[in-house]
């Protein structure tokens, strides 16, 4: 008499347990990666952490992939590795790719699918400077200065610097990195000349960026920095993190503006490879994307989430600094004088605002500083804009891969920017108040004072 209240039993249950199964996600199938053993290069900064989490949290993993992380010496020999195919890619300078492909420095095709964060960098200048500066900013009712600070600041003290036949020297990474453009902007918006590249008169060509300079900018490794301002080769630096809490930490100078307020939520380093590996890796391509975007979605998903990864990125073989210098920046908050530590939830961006889509109008910026600057020696019609940003930049790639997630069910359809053009909407979010719109490159660089046009 108890044989079919049992039998029912069991079969709600396996109806129940099979209703279970149709609701949850589909499992991931594995795409079919060409090369599964992957070598990715870095450089100590904090926004490596991409990388960083997607072989920690074992994302890498769950595609397939065994990846190693190798530090490297400097911008210059991560990108010559990657190119000669010593690395299968590497965590890069947003400008490296587009550099490469234009042809200045180096000539190789290099390509992304994926950009690795928002903002993340500041200007740091010497105590002795930054001393010179203060007469010159406004203080709040408390006697703290106000945020952002220009550079008109700065202005007299080169001035006068130039005028004695001893230009002021400050420190950037790399000619087409993101802190060269950033702190040529901030100087230009003052009036203040960093240098140019080229010499439309003559079509002289200038290595170092230095013709007709007011202060004069030199590159420095990132790691670097500080010890270079401290022996006083240098007077200031735009870098990214933690070099520039690190000078805070070490009471030898002042971070005066983050690239935040020189221009809202720019791309900072992206995932770089050759075009050629991608030929010969497609598949590998999407599940290194995939393990990425889920690694930024990780890192912006909770401040408890930062904290672990800011005593990963502690780690000596990954950043190797203090975990209270890193997390100065990496859990919100950034201190500009000591003791001066200020709220800014948006320092660093590594998925919140789509952050990690390659957007063709970041790429175009870059192409639009490269040649205000001289380092692309000739003037180009709007269309080139576009088209070199879509050799180099490639959305479609990104998309596949979050389509896949979302399929999976680790990241919800909403969090993406599908259906976009590959454009973000035209901006005023730059310390100049100046208009950008990524369809109208060259209206936008005719509207410098300072630069070529």
């Amino acid at each position: 008499m108890f044989i079919r209240p049992q039998k029912r039993h069991v079969t709600l249950a396996t109806t129940l347990a099979a209703f279970i199964l149709m609701l949850a996600p589909a499992p991931a199938e594995l795409l079919l990666v060409e090369k599964p053993d992957l070598k990715f290069g870095f450089i100590k900064l904090t926004d490596c952490a991409p990388l960083v989490i997607a072989k920690e949290k074992g994302y890498f993993e769950d595609e397939g992939l065994i990846v190693e992380l190798e530090a490297q010496a400097n911008w210059k020999v991560l990108l010559d590795r990657v190119i000669s195919g010593e690395l299968d890619g590497a965590h890069m300078l947003a400008g490296q790719p587009i550099g490469a492909t234009v042809g200045f420095g180096t000539q190789a095709h290099v390509v992304t699918a994926y950009s690795l964060d928002y903002n993340g960098n500041a200007i740091t200048v010497s105590n002795a400077i930054w001393e010179q500066m203060k007469a010159s900013i406004a203080k709040d009712e408390n006697g703290k200065p106000v945020h952002p600070i220009s550079a008109h600041a700065l202005k007299p003290i080169a001035e006068q610097a130039k005028a004695k036949g001893n230009a002021l020297n400050m420190g950037m990474v790399f000619p087409v990195s993101t802190h060269n453009y950033e702190i040529r902007y901030w100087l230009a918006a003052a009036g203040i000349k960093p240098g140019f590249y080229l010499d439309p008169t003559t079509k002289e060509q200038n290595i170092p960026g230095v013709l007709n300079a007011d202060i004069v900018l030199s590159v420095t490794p990132p790691p670097q920095m500080p010890s270079t301002l401290e022996a006083g080769t240098i007077v200031g630096y735009c870098v990214g993190e933690p070099w520039n809490q690190q000078a805070v930490f070490k009471k030898i100078g002042v971070p005066v503006v983050t690239n935040y307020d020189i221009w809202k939520n720019n791309p900072e380093k992206v995932f770089g490879v050759t075009q050629a590996w991608t030929e010969a890796n497609p598949q590998t391509w999407v599940a290194v994307t995939k393990a990425l975007i889920r690694a930024g979605h990780w890192l912006d998903a909770s401040v408890e989430n930062r904290r672990e990864a800011v005593k990963l990125l502690a780690l000596p073989n990954y950043v190797g600094a203090d975990e209270t210098v890193i997390a100065n920046s990496m859990t919100g908050t950034f201190e500009f004088e000591a003791g001066d530590k200020r709220e800014m939830p948006d320092f660093n961006v590594f998925f919140r605002h789509n952050a990690s889509y390659p957007w063709y109008s970041d790429c175009i910026w870059f192409l639009t500083q490269m040649i205000r600057w001289g380092q692309i020696p000739e003037q180009k019609p709007d269309a080139w804009f576009e088209e070199t940003a879509k050799k180099i930049y490639h959305p479609e790639i990104y998309e596949k891969a979050a389509r896949m997630l979302v399929e999976e069910g680790k990241i919800e359809a909403s969090e993406f920017p599908f259906g976009t053009d590959g454009f973000r909407p035209a901006t005023t979010d730059f310390i100049d108040g100046n208009s950008y719109d990524g369809h109208k490159p060259n209206e936008y660089i005719k509207s410098f004072q300072i630069g070529l046009k």
